[in-house]
């Protein structure tokens, strides 16, 4: 396991998901991660669940929203992991707009204003890892998600200047952009369509939310964890302004 000892780790929506497993991936390899979210009841159960790990998992309740306590909590970070993400699918002529701005200042403002919390130190120091925790819809459009495909394909261009800006200063900046995780966001929105639909989950999933991938399964947060980890270890410090596709093939085609 890649030694992540006396390296401070951000990652954000980290009560639950992708970003809980970020977190205790992390901390299992010995880094101190400060794990936020607005989820006070999610971070309180993941601080039990990370007592046992060789590195420590410090819960910061914060809502991304607040993008200058953001930019704060920021300071310090050696690793970044910009994960959280919310979800609203709607037309576009029906897509609140107050909506569209939460998603875009969660999911891309939050992201740039941690960056500009964490680099400063990265640069201090020659090194820092930043991960920021796209999508297959970072690559991809999907009808009724223009808040989210919006976003994401922001994250992904900030994803690639900050490498651009960092790699003078020994700073990697990496997308991982994978298709459906079993998260509850993409859950609920299994049982959305299955209501929708009126077909059983099972079938929603193979045909409807996966019928462009090869794969006919969901991701898991734990595999998606693993991929954050070797971005930041040292295998892959010639890797700095690209996107590792976790899509099960939905881009192959």
């Amino acid at each position: 396991m890649t030694d992540f000892a006396g390296r401070t780790a951000l990652v954000t929506g980290a009560a639950g998901g992708i970003g809980a497993a970020c977190a205790l991936r992390l901390a299992a390899a010995g880094a101190r991660v400060r794990a936020l979210d607005r989820d006070a009841e999610g971070l309180a159960a993941l601080g039990r669940r990370a007592q046992s790990l060789t590195g420590s998992v410090e819960t910061v309740h914060l809502d991304l929203g607040d993008l200058d306590a953001a930019e704060r909590a920021a300071d310090g970070t050696d690793i970044l992991v910009n994960n959280a993400g919310i979800q609203l699918v709607r037309p576009i002529e029906d897509f609140p707009p107050d909506a569209f701005h939460r998603i875009v200042t969660v999911m891309l403002e939050a992201p740039f204003r941690l960056l500009r919390g964490a680099l400063p130190h990265m640069y201090r120091q020659g090194w820092g890892r930043v991960v920021n925790v796209s999508s297959v819809h970072g690559l991809r459009a999907s009808p009724y998600k223009s808040a989210y495909v919006a976003a994401k394909h922001g994250l992904e261009g900030l994803s690639k200047t900050a490498a651009l800006e960092g790699a003078p200063h020994g700073v990697t900046s990496n997308c991982v952009s994978p298709g459906y995780v079993r998260t509850p966001l993409v859950e609920k929105q299994v049982a959305d369509q299955a209501a929708a639909h009126s077909l059983p989950a099972g079938r929603v999933l193979t045909e409807v939310m996966l019928a462009g991938q090869a794969l006919k399964r969901l991701v898991e947060p734990e595999e998606v964890a693993e991929a954050v980890a070797y971005l930041c270890g040292p295998h892959a410090s010639f890797i700095t302004g690209t996107t590792l596709t976790m899509d099960g093939g939905w881009t192959a085609r």
